[in-house]
């Protein structure tokens, strides 16, 4: 394996980690279990865990490495190594963590192409897709649209159609892994040295999606459940693999709960149809409740915009402007408590010159 082969590009190689670090070797994240790794490099694969300097100094688990991610690593034998530095990301895949802490959950890191894959089965939601649309053009990815299990449904251009009405300049594709039909309109993103990424619920086809592609059966598929099409996690960590066609293609779990960790701006790219609407409002703070010369209000009567995708733009919109508050307090907070900390350190210090 060359380091090109697995997606090193120039920003890494100018990584000022990398030229301070000429004895460590660059390596690949390819699979995650808690904080213990699978690496992949010109060295080969090897298990490897970070070093308590790179833990210590990790500012949350956001910041410490996850599939897809380059790493710097001293190789200590054939079969194992250690993680010192994780390279600055060229984008990542993520989602707030369950509650309401406002922490982040990356998911995958340095994606070029993201497949969002939705069944059509009992998952086909549009207001699903919307919100992983929203999250995937936060990642800095491009964003696809795979309708999965195109078998069960007498013509799938329909669902190709409905879809394309909210998911403005994405590309939708439908596949099935039954004898493959479809999983060429696939292929053409599984170029060399470029990095794929699966998303979607559990049950959606995504492993048989994997395996499709490698040609080959390396992960567990199974069924979803008959009385209620809820899908069961056959994934229970991230992983990549290398394609036969030279692609990265990495797998993740199925996600049950998928909280938003975006901003207005990564809505307004999934809604470009309403932002258009709301250029010609009357006013330009026109909240398009009750307000005159309201255009997106003039949508909603005249049936040119469907009530469904304005609630869920309102939803997203409002859920972005909530987390922008949480985020700018949490960095207040973390700014009195460094102000806090600096002043004990005075405090202390002066104290022992004065002893002194």
């Amino acid at each position: 394996m060359t380091l090109e082969s697995l997606g090193w590009s120039g920003s890494f190689a100018r990584d000022p980690l990398v030229l301070a670090n000429p004895s460590l070797s660059p390596m690949r994240v390819v699979r995650q279990n808690r904080h213990r790794y699978v690496v992949l490099g010109e060295a080969g694969q090897r298990v490897a865990e970070p070093t308590g300097n790179l833990l210590s100094h990790s500012d949350g688990a956001a910041s410490l490495p996850v599939v897809g991610d380059w790493v710097l690593c001293k190789v200590e034998d054939t079969d194992r190594a250690s993680i010192h530095h994780r390279l600055e990301r060229s984008g990542s895949f993520s989602r707030k963590v369950a509650g309401d802490t406002t922490r982040e959950q990356v998911v995958a890191a340095n994606i070029d192409t993201i497949l969002l894959v939705t069944g059509l089965d009992g998952d086909y939601n549009l207001r699903r897709i919307e919100r992983y649309l929203t999250l995937a053009w936060n990642s800095g990815a491009t964003p696809v649209v795979v309708l999965s299990k195109a078998d069960l449904v007498p013509d799938p251009q329909e669902r190709i159609d409905e879809v394309r009405t909210v998911a403005y300049g994405v590309d939708v594709v439908a596949v099935s892994t039954v004898g493959n039909p479809g999983m060429a309109a696939v292929s053409e993103y599984l170029m060399p040295g470029r990095t794929i990424a699966l998303l979607g619920s559990s049950g959606v086809g995504k492993s048989s999606m994997v395996n499709a592609i490698l040609g080959r059966d390396v992960l567990e598929t199974t069924p979803v459940r008959e009385d209620d099409q809820r899908g069961r996690h056959t994934t229970t960590f991230r992983e990549l693999f290398v394609a036969p066609s030279g692609a990265l293609v990495i797998d993740t779990p199925g996600m049950r709960e998928v909280q938003l960790w975006a901003d207005e701006s990564d809505v307004q790219s999934t809604f470009p149809d309403i932002e258009e609407l709301a250029s010609a409002c009357h006013f330009a703070d026109c909240m398009h409740e009750t307000e005159p010369g309201c255009a997106v209000q003039e949508a909603l009567a005249s049936g040119e915009l469907d009530e469904g995708r304005f609630n869920s733009w309102l939803k997203l919109m409002r859920e972005a402007a909530w987390l922008d508050r949480r985020r700018g307090e949490s960095k207040r907070d973390q700014r009195q408590r460094e102000r806090s900390q600096s002043k004990l350190y005075k405090q202390i210090l002066n104290e022992k010159r004065r002893r002194e």
